[in-house]
C-alpha cells in the first residue's frame, strides 16, 4: 500500500456562541482520534501524533480549548468553568458526527 501524505486541515466551529478553531488529519477509515492539548497549549503540540495515526487510517481531531491559541475568547473568561469544556467538547463532537472515538490527552504532573 502506498504511503499518502496526510495534511492538517484547519477550520472554525460556531460552539455555544464562540468559535472554536478545530485542527484534522485523516479519513478515520479505522476510528477518530481526538487530542485535546493541556494549559497552556495549543492544537499544535499534537501535530506530529496527529499526522502519525492519520496516516494509520485514523481521523485525527485536535481542537483549541475555548481562549487559546485561534479559538474564541469568552466574554467572561474569569466566570468559566470546567462543565463549560465539557459542554464545549460534546457540542463540537456533535458538530463533527463523531459518535465514537479514542481520546489522548496530556496530563501535567505536579511540580
Amino acid at each position: 500500500m502506498a504511503m499518502v501524505e496526510q495534511r492538517i486541515e484547519h477550520s472554525h466551529l460556531a460552539i455555544r456562541g464562540l468559535n472554536l478553531h478545530v485542527a484534522q488529519a485523516g479519513t478515520g477509515e479505522l476510528g477518530t482520534v481526538l487530542f485535546l492539548h493541556g494549559f497552556p497549549e495549543i492544537w499544535y503540540s499534537w501535530r506530529h501524533q496527529m499526522l502519525a495515526v492519520a496516516a494509520a487510517g485514523y481521523r485525527a481531531i485536535a481542537p483549541d480549548w475555548r481562549g487559546y491559541g485561534l479559538s474564541d475568547q469568552p466574554p467572561e473568561p474569569e466566570a468559566a468553568a470546567y462543565s463549560d469544556l465539557t459542554e464545549d467538547l460534546l457540542a463540537l463532537l456533535d458538530a463533527l458526527s463523531v459518535p465514537k472515538l479514542t481520546l489522548w490527552q496530556r496530563i501535567s504532573e505536579p511540580c
